[in-house]
C-alpha cells in the first residue's frame, strides 16, 4: 500500500467515456433541442450506485446490487464482493467465498484480484499464513504489472517468510514496485539503504528514497527523514528541519512520530 496486505484491497471505479454524435436530417440547418435525442442511460449507473452504498457503508443494499452487476461478468463488482466477504463488511468475514470472487477475476486476468488472493493467503484467512501459496499469487499479479503485488514479494524475500532471506531479490521487487509509485515499496529501500540490508550503509540514497515516499505522503518516510535530520545522517543535523518532518508524520498518524516530538520537546 505492506504491512497489513488484506487491508490494502484497491478497488477503484470505472469511469466510461461516451461519445455522442448528432446529425442534423436537413442539411445547413441546425435541429432544435426539442427535435435533439436524449442522451443515452449511463452503462455504467447501476456499478457507481451499488459504490455510492458502500462508500455510505449501506453494505445490506450494496451487496445484492454487486451480486447482480457481478453476474454479467463486471470485473470491478466481482473484486467488490471479493472485498465485502475478505474483510467482513456487513457480513462475517467468509473467506471461502471471498476466494470464490477473486478467483473469477483472476481468471480473467484482473491482476488486483490476484494481489488479494495473495493477501488472502498471506494473512492465513483465520488460521496459519501460507507464504509459499502467497508467493505464488503475487508473483501472477507482479507480472501482470500490479505494484502492491512486487512491494509484497520484496517484503516476503526481505524478511524470509516462508524462503530464505534474500536481500537481492527482494531490492528487485522493491525497486520495481517503487518504479511503478508504491510509496511502501519507496519506504523499504530507504530503511535498506539506512541499516544496509543486502547493500552498503548510503544515507544520501536512503534520503532520496525517504524523500520520495515522503512526497506521497507515506507517514513512517516523513518520520525517518525527521531520523536523518536529527541524526545528521547524510545531511547536516538540523533540529528545526527534523521537527517539522516529525510534526508531519505526528499529524498523518505516526506513533514514533509523536513520540519523538515529545522528547525533543523535553530536551534543547
Amino acid at each position: 500500500m505492506m504491512s497489513d496486505a488484506l487491508a490494502k484491497f484497491s478497488v477503484h471505479s470505472l469511469r466510461v467515456a461516451e461519445l455522442v454524435i448528432l446529425l442534423a436530417v436537413m442539411s445547413h440547418a441546425q435541429p432544435s433541442p426539442s427535435a435533439q435525442s436524449p442522451p443515452p442511460p449511463d452503462p455504467n449507473a447501476p456499478l457507481n450506485h451499488a459504490i455510492e452504498l458502500y462508500n455510505q457503508k449501506q453494505y445490506a443494499s450494496a451487496i445484492p446490487l454487486f451480486r447482480q452487476i457481478a453476474e454479467s461478468g463486471n470485473l470491478e463488482a466481482i473484486r467488490y464482493l471479493g472485498v465485502i466477504y475478505g474483510s467482513g463488511q456487513g457480513v462475517s468475514a467468509d473467506y471461502a467465498e471471498a476466494l470464490k470472487w477473486f478467483r473469477q477475476a483472476a481468471y480473467s486476468g484482473d491482476a488486483q484480484a490476484m494481489c488479494n488472493i495473495g493477501s488472502l493467503y498471506f494473512h492465513g484467512m483465520g488460521g496459519l499464513p501460507d507464504y509459499r501459496e502467497a508467493l505464488s499469487w503475487f508473483q501472477k499479479a507482479a507480472t501482470a504489472g500490479n505494484s502492491q503485488a512486487a512491494y509484497n514479494i520484496g517484503v516476503i524475500y526481505r524478511d524470509g517468510l516462508g524462503t530464505e532471506i534474500d536481500y537481492e531479490k527482494s531490492l528487485v521487487y522493491l525497486r520495481k514496485a517503487a518504479d511503478q509509485g508504491e510509496d511502501l515499496a519507496m519506504n523499504s529501500l530507504g530503511v535498506m539503504y539506512q541499516e544496509g540490508q543486502g547493500v552498503k550503509i548510503d544515507y544520501h540514497e536512503a534520503l532520496k528514497w525517504f524523500r520520495a515516499a515522503a512526497e506521497r505522503s507515506n507517514p513512517s518516510a516523513m518520520y525517518n527523514l525527521g531520523l536523518l535530520y536529527e541524526k545528521g545522517s547524510g545531511v547536516p543535523a538540523n533540529r528545526t528541519e527534523s521537527i517539522g518532518w516529525y510534526r508531519k508524520a505526528a499529524s498523518a498518524g505516526n506513533p514514533e512520530a509523536t513520540r519523538a516530538l515529545q522528547r525533543l520537546s523535553t530536551t534543547k
